[in-house]
């Protein structure tokens, strides 16, 4: 078993005259999914780790996130869809097809 058994890693980079994740929020909405897994009992090891990032370098989907193992990249708007990630991702198990920026098939 791994330390955590998921990993999500936000983008946080501020990048300047380019598009950015963190012009979107993303530092704001990481520190909400933090503190929403630990509300939730999820954070720590053997569960949940939620990290901010440098530059993933798909500013232009921001702003994203990924999960790993698994290795799904998200764009999301609010906390409304982290809500939505957090519950059938990362409690669920089944990726949130809507928000991912490489769906199956697609």
């Amino acid at each position: 078993m791994t330390h955590y058994q998921r990993h999500v890693f936000f983008c946080t980079n501020q990048r300047d005259g380019e598009p950015a994740c963190a012009d979107c929020g993303s530092k704001r909405l990481q520190k909400y999914a933090k503190e929403r897994c630990k509300a939730l009992g999820l954070h720590g090891p053997g569960q949940v780790r939620i990290n901010r990032a440098g530059c993933l370098g798909r500013c232009e989907w921001g702003p994203v996130l990924v999960v790993y193992p698994e290795g799904v990249w998200y764009s999301y708007v609010d906390e409304h869809d982290l809500d939505e990630i957090i519950q059938s991702h990362l409690i669920d198990g089944r990726p949130v097809e809507r928000l991912m920026i490489d769906p199956p098939g697609g």
